[in-house]
């Protein structure tokens, strides 16, 4: 028994940090794929509206989740029979994401990311109404540093609203929606079927929103691989995101995400002159520090919630 000992206490610390390896190539897929979404996104934005935009995303992304349901036979996982839970889910996200594209185009790339870091932070205040979570003291108080950490970013000027900022904010509230009814959504249905539902109500909406005027661009040859590059951006890093969160704790791949924000903020300086604001950069550590110390301390009470659970009768 002794002989053997030493091999597999070893073994654990480089399976986990293999794992963690493992993680963090995911993640830079996704911080590569945001990145190229929010700059393509700007891109476009000089001869698409919002919703033209939307429209083109959901339509590419439509086609390729019914490409993967059909080559790997799963389009027996595509269910209706909650709709109106997916239609709430997609109104949050559309209304998100048009803000977000509006807000990439009106203010800086790195305060973009910054407020959109704000999600868990909304989801916090809106976990007690929609899951029956409680709203505790340390929520409060994470609720409060993040709070803080949006003005710090923000500094909104009393005298006049900015249209950009106050469109990021609200963005970050509509992925904090979306974030909740997708934790809905994924007890009753496959990530397949909420992935079909979203592109393809998320199709109907921009259709709907773009043509209300009677007239949807047409995407020129040089906007339309930045629409493919879109479509495909989104769909991938929420793949890279969710493969990640399979291999590692949120704990560790939560840091990584961070690296979001100086990434596109070298992206911004490089591409688009914009400077590199210090603020923006200590607002976000705040924002991303409370939020990091609740995951940790909810993950450290997720084992007494299931002690608890298993042994109630």
């Amino acid at each position: 028994m002794s002989d053997h000992a030493p091999p597999a206490a070893s073994a654990l610390p480089a399976d986990r940090t293999e794992s963690r390896g493992r993680a963090a190539l995911w993640m830079a897929g996704a911080v590569v794929s945001f990145s190229s979404m929010a700059v393509a996104g700007r891109e476009v934005s000089f001869e698409l509206d919002t919703f033209e935009t939307m429209t083109y995303r959901s339509v590419i992304g439509l086609a390729i989740i019914c490409t993967v349901l059909v080559l790997t036979g799963r389009t027996g996982e595509v269910r209706s029979r909650y709709l109106p839970m997916h239609a709430l889910r997609n109104v949050f996200h559309f209304t998100g994401q048009n803000l977000w594209f509006f807000a990439l185009t009106a203010i800086p790339l790195a305060q973009v990311f910054a407020l959109e870091f704000t999600s868990p932070i909304w989801v916090v205040l809106l976990a007690p109404l929609f899951l029956s979570e409680r709203l505790t003291r340390r929520r409060i108080a994470v609720a409060l540093a993040g709070f803080v950490g949006i003005l710090i970013v923000a500094r909104p000027d009393p005298q006049q609203i900015d249209p950009g900022i106050l469109a990021a904010v609200t963005a970050a509230m509509g992925f904090a929606g979306t974030a909740v009814m997708t934790k809905l959504l994924t007890r009753r249905d496959t990530t397949l079927c909420i992935l079909f539902w979203l592109t393809a109500m998320q199709t109907v909406f921009g259709v709907v929103c773009a043509g209300i005027d009677g007239n949807i661009a047409l995407p020129s040859p040089t906007t339309l691989p930045l629409l493919i590059i879109i479509g495909c951006a989104g769909l991938a890093a929420h793949f890279c995101l969710t493969t990640a969160l399979g291999i590692a704790p949120a704990t560790i791949v939560m840091p990584m995400d961070f690296a979001r924000l100086p990434v596109i903020a070298i992206v911004g300086m490089i591409l688009y002159d914009e400077p590199l604001d210090i603020m923006v950069l200590i607002g976000a550590v705040i924002i991303f520090g409370s939020n990091y110390l609740n995951l940790r301390a909810e993950s450290r009470m997720q084992p007494v919630r299931e002690s608890r659970d298993a042994t109630t009768p």
